[in-house]
C-alpha cells in the first residue's frame, strides 16, 4: 500500500470516529461538517480507485 492510500484510509477512519463521537454528544454541528468530510474523502476515494471497507459489512 503506498503513503497516498494509507494516509487516506487513516483520514477516512478517523473522520468516521470524529463523526460517531458527535453523533454520541448531540453535536449536531460537528455531524454535518464531519459527514461532508466522509463523504469528501470517500469521492477522493472512489477517484483514485481506492477501495474503502464498510464497517461491519461482511
Amino acid at each position: 500500500m503506498d503513503a497516498f492510500t494509507a494516509g487516506l484510509l487513516h483520514r477516512i477512519r478517523t473522520t468516521q470516529t470524529d463523526l460517531t463521537r458527535a453523533r454520541e454528544t448531540g453535536d449536531d454541528y460537528l455531524v454535518e461538517v464531519e459527514q461532508a468530510e466522509l463523504e469528501d474523502l470517500h469521492c477522493l476515494a472512489a477517484e483514485y480507485g481506492v477501495e474503502v471497507a464498510v464497517p461491519g459489512a461482511a
